[in-house]
């Protein structure tokens, strides 16, 4: 017999032996529903992050592992569409990076793990019943607290000392927004402010309430975190500019983008830490078992240039505790 013939006879009599070492060399695949556009800066950034984190893990794209994306901003039907998608394509595990794209996936399968990121309170939203055991096919990582409100009032009264009034930005399609609406109305009093909402379903809506807010005398802004907001970064930052008002904002890259002042979670880390969560669902471990976690590293950042053209003055002790300041 020659000697190729035999090793291929080898290799037969490997697999018939052992079918499911074969199986194993397959590529492990990964769904993953995007709550953004497929080219925003933000939605790159993160998918980076994952990668190498997956890589750092050992798992390698076109290698081992495949992921699938789809890519949307519009929410509603459009995610139903695009978990239902997701779900066909039978993935090892699904990734969700918001609290609508992850419940989109919760009603299309009962069964395919999921591992969820960005979401706000899990248990309000109706997604998990327990934060240490979640339960189900579920578990991920969140991404504010509820007291985070009482936070940002306390930050947009040091940089500006006159604000009377805030109005919240959020749509109140996509946003989880009750809880935050709540704390944040609760310590409006210690900062003696009154609070208004300002739900926004698209651009128009967006720019009818900036401007609003504009019109009043003494009046900020907080932007919430959502997938709304983030599709509109830029435009949001620069309508709060236009309109000559000082706004806080949940995420470094509204910053980045021209908004004056953020506070919130450091998402790189987020999206390293769920890359732990889908290796160790990879590998066999039961989403259901793994706790919910909270965010554990937070960023401030500044803008002193849309600061001047606000024409408010940063006091230097809040630039010294800051992250990074954009000048």
């Amino acid at each position: 017999m020659q000697r190729r013939e035999f090793i291929s006879l080898l290799g037969a009599a490997s697999f018939m032996a052992n079918p499911l070492a074969a199986h194993a060399q397959q590529p492990r695949r990964i769904g993953w529903l995007v709550g953004l556009a497929e080219q925003d800066p933000e939605a790159q950034r993160r998918n980076a992050v994952v990668v190498q984190a997956l890589r750092d893990l050992g798992w390698i794209v076109d290698r081992n592992l495949h992921i699938d994306y789809r890519y949307s901003i519009g929410g509603g039907q459009q995610f139903d569409a695009q978990a239902a998608e997701l779900v066909a394509l039978v993935p090892d595990v699904l990734l969700a990076n918001s609290t609508p794209a992850t419940r989109a996936l919760q009603q299309a399968t009962s069964t395919i793990p999921i591992v969820f990121a960005l979401v706000l309170d899990p248990v309000a939203s109706g997604l998990v019943t327990n934060l240490a055991r979640p339960g189900g096919n579920l578990t991920g990582f969140t991404n504010f607290e509820t007291s985070m409100g009482g936070k940002w009032l306390g930050l947009l009264k040091e940089l500006a000392p006159g604000t009377t009034k805030v109005a919240l930005i959020f749509n109140p399609r996509t946003a989880p927004y009750v809880g935050m609406v709540q704390s944040i109305e609760a310590a409006a009093p210690t900062y003696a402010l009154a609070i208004g909402t300002r739900g926004v379903a698209d651009a128009t809506e967006l720019e009818r309430a900036i401007a609003a807010a504009g019109r009043e005398r003494r009046s900020a802004l907080v932007v919430f975190p959502d997938v709304f907001t983030t599709a509109n970064t830029e435009r949001i930052a620069a309508l709060a500019e236009q309109h000559r008002v000082p706004a806080i904002y949940p995420f470094r890259h509204f910053t980045v983008a021209g908004g004056l002042i953020s506070y919130g979670i450091d998402t790189p880390d987020l999206f390293r830490r769920t890359a732990g969560y889908l290796d160790r669902v990879l590998k066999g471990e039961n989403p259901g078992n793994l706790p919910v976690q909270a965010p554990n590293k937070f960023e401030l950042t500044l803008n002193l240039k849309t600061a001047k053209a606000l024409g408010l003055t940063i006091p230097l002790t809040l630039q010294a505790t800051a992250d990074e300041v954009f000048e």
